[in-house]
């Protein structure tokens, strides 16, 4: 997995982590003193810690009070999708692991469109020692923007000024171009696409890195794209479109596998064979994507590995061990299965 870190150049608590082997959350028990360390993983991330030239940046601010040992995974979604897309599950896993392991409790908040205050007032109000934000849309910005404690973005958050923001995310741009590179390798020349959300940093990445595939703005025919919300349906509703308005495709591009699978249903309602009428290739490489019929080709990315990094991002924030915002990105890796 590749990782790409576009941080300040003074070493942080990830870095110290990647040193000594071990996970961030466990670093961070090294340096806050907890004793259910073994000795020689202690002796490792001391080591690390001399060799780097670590310094804790932080001191406590004024007026803040004890600990909590919690934070909240605010998840910026509608409960639909919540409970129907597996992203959720594996992202939730990894932030699982991280936490637990630095004796951290977790608390999650549901924050639908019209309980943005609700959620406000409580990150407001001194119960969590911080927030991980997941699937951050435009409309989460207020809260992003308005919350006065450490926080982190699972996902590259949606504001005009994302630098001021921690944030780990997965190379969405690249992950989409060796989708579509793959597509014209096989010969495929009438490529479409089903985008997801115009209002999400994915959506718009993965859209972004179709579009630079084919050759540019210029180039991309405004008809072979259809845009769906990530859900099954939508992606069954998109496909439909693009079939009406370009029935000689030969290939799409789908920016999430549950969409993939409505996109799968309606080709098959339309009498398309897959692969041999229209490739299709899926991002994500969820579990489901390895028992459709044909077996997904997808992008392949590392939600659970996103989640846990996330996380020690926000333990490293709330210790002060990470002094300034910077951006990590993980690599992505296309798995090719028979439907493309």
């Amino acid at each position: 997995m590749t990782v790409l870190d576009l941080s300040d150049p003074r070493p942080t608590l990830a870095d110290v982590a990647r040193a000594a082997g071990v996970s961030s959350a466990t670093a961070s028990r090294v340096l806050n003193g907890f004793p259910q360390v073994r000795d020689q993983t202690r002796r490792q991330v001391e080591q690390a810690v001399r060799t780097l030239g670590y310094v804790r940046q932080r001191a406590p601010r004024a007026g803040e009070g004890p600990r909590t040992g919690t934070v909240a995974v605010v998840l910026c979604e509608d409960g639909p999708r919540l409970f129907s897309d597996p992203f959720f599950g594996r992202i939730m896993w990894g932030v699982h692991q991280e936490l637990t392991a630095a004796g951290v409790q977790v608390v999650v908040l549901m924050m639908q469109a019209a309980d943005q205050a609700t959620t406000f007032r409580y990150l407001a109000g001194g119960h969590v020692d911080g927030a991980l934000f997941v699937s951050t849309h435009t409309r989460c910005t207020t809260a992003l923007s308005r919350a006065e404690l450490p926080l982190v973005s699972a996902g590259r958050p949606m504001v005009a000024d994302p630098a001021r923001y921690t944030y780990v995310d997965v190379d969405n741009r690249g992950g989409a171009v060796a989708a579509v590179r793959h597509l014209q390798a096989a010969g495929r020349r009438r490529i479409t696409t089903v985008a997801g959300p115009k209002d999400m940093a994915p959506g718009r990445d993965r859209l972004a890195g179709y579009v630079a595939a084919i050759g540019g703005p210029g180039v991309v025919d405004p008809g072979s794209v259809a845009h769906g919300d990530f859900g099954q349906a939508s992606g069954e509703h998109a496909m439909r479109r693009l079939l009406d308005r370009r029935p000689d495709l030969d290939a799409v591009f789908v920016a999430s596998d549950v969409m993939a699978l409505g996109v799968l249903r309606a080709l098959r309602r339309a009498g398309r064979r897959v692969p041999d009428d229209v490739a299709v290739v899926g991002f994500d490489n969820a579990p489901i994507s390895r028992t459709t019929d044909p077996p997904l080709t997808t992008v392949s990315q590392p939600v659970e590995a996103l989640g846990a990094r996330a996380a020690g991002e926000l333990l490293a924030v709330i210790d002060g061990t990470a002094a300034q915002p910077h951006r990590v990105v993980l690599g992505t890796t296309l798995v090719v299965r028979e439907s493309a």
